[in-house]
């Protein structure tokens, strides 16, 4: 059969240079970094690299006192390593859909456990969401990214992005969202009459709640991360 020969397996697969400069989609899934000196990644998530690269886990202290702090409170899973070098780095995160940022000056928030990559331009902290009730056990917090530079985040398949309007508030189930704007500060509402039919990973009657002028981002599928229970 012609059909399924190797030469055309790999001439169909194959990695190509698209020239889109220090961050390239290889596929929707594969993030390509044309690594020139030093990149973020989400701990865990390189899968294939060339050239000469150094690698190493976030420091304990790489970000000061401030950021170790929060990650101790907030539980956070999701440490960085730090790329240093030159070559190709490639990485994914479990198969989820990967998007891409360059940031002008402005700011985003992203669940922290969907922030992929991102330049070492970038200004960052953590910031904790409130709890309520222990409905989240953990709480829930994210990134907050500002500044100039390349930001790569991941959702389960394709994204959404909600506009938001003065007087009309968007409300989100907490482990479908992904990302907002920077102008936005969500907060949790509850809503018992809801609970049987909003979200279902977290607290089945919380959700976000955003409102002001902006956009939020929300994926199809429930991640529920872990140390969440259900109410």
């Amino acid at each position: 059969m012609e059909k399924y020969q190797i030469n055309q397996f790999v001439e169909k697969t194959k990695q190509q240079d698209k020239g889109q400069g220090l961050f390239e989609l290889e596929t929707e899934r594969i993030l390509e970094i044309n690594l020139e000196q030093q990149i973020w990644a989400k701990m865990g998530t390189m899968i294939s690299y060339r050239g000469n690269i150094k690698f190493e886990r976030e420091g304990i202290l790489e970000h000061g006192f401030g950021k170790l702090f929060k990650k101790a409170f907030t539980g956070e899973g999701a440490s960085l390593m730090k790329a240093t070098g030159s070559g190709k780095l490639y990485v994914a995160d479990q198969g989820k859909k990967i998007s891409i940022l360059h940031l002008n000056g402005e700011s985003i928030s992203v669940n922290g456990n969907d922030l992929l990559a991102f330049e070492p331009s970038i200004q960052w902290d953590i910031k904790m969401m409130r709890r309520i009730a222990g409905l989240l056990a953990g709480g829930l917090f994210n990134v907050r990214l500002e500044g100039k530079g390349m930001v790569a985040f991941t959702s389960h398949y394709e994204p959404l992005t909600l506009m938001v309007e003065r007087g009309n508030p968007v409300y989100t189930d907490p482990n479908a969202t992904v990302a907002w704007s920077g102008d936005l500060q969500p907060e949790f509402v509850t809503d018992v009459s809801l609970k049987s039919f909003f979200g279902r990973g977290s607290g089945e009657s919380v959700q976000m709640k955003f409102e002001g002028q902006g956009f939020v981002v929300v994926q199809p599928f429930e991640e529920v991360y872990f140390g969440n229970k259900e109410s």
